[in-house]
């Protein structure tokens, strides 16, 4: 154990006695660790301590009776934040001054008495000898701790072992969470609601794509978070606490336990490459008409195609969210079995989904960044059918800006949907501006009117109904629009140019 004031003074043949006592000083003021020792006479020695360390003093700075400069000098002390003051009697003064006392008392500062046969020498080699021991202590400690570490580390369950031992030489708890922010395992068992509460610090350092580390307190403890994996692709979280701060030797088990988990999650991956590329295969083999194989072939895997009913997507990110698509995806199907397929087809990624399966869709969007387009039902005989389906909805998904889009979306929209080409839509947005202009003058809302009507076929009750005013103010609103505009909407070729151009504008 560091040292301490109270442990000084216990310790013989040092006799140093405690002028304050615990219950005239701050919560655990005795017991605070000590990192140094130093004696400096200085009216002012707050330049060359550190905060925490213990000042020794003979006094000779406050010359007689001199209050206030007492009172002004243990402030200074206070305001440092030391551990403390030793004053040693006899040396010019015989015992401390009433004054010095009171000060201490007054500011909280713990203060001792060094009598004059102990040299303030002798303290501070106590001090070293204390921290030296501590020292080689936490050093044996942390060689026989990397040991154990090692050898959990060639156990079959290694991962897990390895985790479980770093948690016993800490006497901490550990936990590890997956690419996707889920916690995965824990040791020792953990409250599950604490740890989950971790969860948003977690997936804010997995966001950010890059190594990183924090501090995060919770209830009355103090985690670290340290993130595993490449900077480029990261693996997942580990983190570590329920205790006290971990220390330089504790950090050192801890990073070397982060390289080997990481370690093992990069074979993990290189299986899941190997895995990547099956499942690929087993799609053109379903998409060659051989369910029977690709069926076997999964169950033994994975535990079995999904059941259709199914909805095939298509998905596409960045090549940089790639890599963590697919670990994300690898990981929800082994969560849930039989609820999703995937696979890499022409450079996308095809989902094949089913039951809770379909409700990732929204999360991989969201998480990715993702384009996706999701078919209607279909059976592993339609897969062709559904996949087609879907990369028209893909398309459809990338025309209108993100989010998923769905195919009975685009055969509700029609022909007219497809009017996404750049092009069409500067035409569409010159024909339009004159409408926009016009509600950004008057702060009216001409065009969300004019779209309602449209979809309504025209019908100004039905639209009023839907925009929550009365069917006169459509009325009137569609009139102003149609001067606006210099166009008669009487005419179903000239509500169809604009219902287009609507369509084509409906991302801006």
């Amino acid at each position: 154990m560091p040292p301490t004031l109270r442990s000084l003074a216990a310790t013989r043949p040092l006799g140093l006695l405690l002028v304050t006592n615990d219950a005239d000083l701050p919560d655990g003021a005795l017991d605070q660790p000590i990192p140094w020792v130093h004696s400096s006479d200085l009216t002012d020695p707050t330049p060359f301590v550190q905060p925490g360390q213990v000042l020794l003093t003979t006094g000779t700075q406050f010359g007689i009776d001199n209050e206030a400069l007492v009172d002004a000098y243990v402030e200074r002390l206070h305001r440092h934040r030391l551990g403390g003051l030793g004053f040693g009697t006899e040396v010019i003064r015989a015992g401390i001054p009433e004054e010095l006392i009171r000060a201490c008392l007054k500011f909280g500062l713990p203060l001792f008495e060094v009598p004059y046969r102990i040299p303030f020498i002798a303290v501070a080699r106590e001090v070293a000898r204390i921290l030296a021991e501590e020292e080689y202590a936490r050093q044996t400690w942390a060689v026989t701790a990397q040991r154990a570490i090692t050898h959990a580390a060639l156990r079959p369950d290694g991962l897990n072992a390895t985790l479980a031992e770093l948690s016993r030489q800490l006497e901490q708890g550990v936990a590890m969470y997956d690419a996707t922010g889920k916690l995965d395992r824990s040791f020792p068992a953990q409250s599950h609601v604490d740890l989950h509460r971790l969860g948003a610090e977690v997936a804010r350092l997995l966001r950010r794509g890059r190594r990183a580390s924090t501090t995060v307190a919770l209830d009355a403890s103090t985690w670290t978070l340290q993130t595993l994996g490449d900077a480029d692709r990261l693996s997942g979280v580990i983190a570590v606490g329920g205790g006290s701060v971990l220390d330089p030797a504790s950090k050192g088990l801890v990073e070397s336990v982060i390289a080997l988990a990481g370690l093992a999650l990069q074979q993990n991956r290189d299986l899941q490459r190997a895995r990547t590329a099956l499942r690929s295969g087993l799609l053109r083999a379903l998409l060659a008409g051989g369910h029977d194989i690709a069926s076997e072939i999964a169950a033994e895997m994975w535990g079995g195609l999904p059941a259709p009913p199914l909805q095939i997507g298509t998905a596409s990110v960045d090549a940089s969210e790639r890599d963590a698509l697919l670990d994300f995806l690898e990981l929800r199907a082994a969560a849930d079995p039989g609820s999703l397929f995937f696979a890499i087809h022409d450079d996308d990624v095809v989902l094949c989904l089913s039951g809770h399966g379909r409700d990732m869709v929204m999360e991989v969007s969201d998480r990715f960044n993702a384009a996706v387009g999701m078919s209607n039902d279909v059976d592993w005989s339609g897969l062709a059918l559904g996949l087609n389906q879907s990369k028209q909805a893909h398309d459809r998904a990338i025309s209108s800006g993100g989010g998923p889009a769905h195919f009975h979306s685009v055969v509700r929209d029609g022909l007219l949907g497809f009017l996404s080409g750049e092009d069409i839509r500067t035409t569409a947005r010159t024909m339009l501006e004159p409408l926009k202009r016009y509600d950004t003058e008057h702060h009216s809302e001409l065009g969300l009117t004019l779209r309602s009507w449209l979809e309504h076929d025209g019908r100004f009750d039905r639209a009023a109904d839907a925009l929550g005013v009365h069917r006169h103010t459509v009325r009137h609103r569609i009139e102003i629009a149609a001067k606006v505009l210099g166009r008669d909407f009487k005419s179903f070729p000239v509500r169809a140019d604009i219902w287009a151009a609507l369509l084509a504008t409906a991302g801006d």
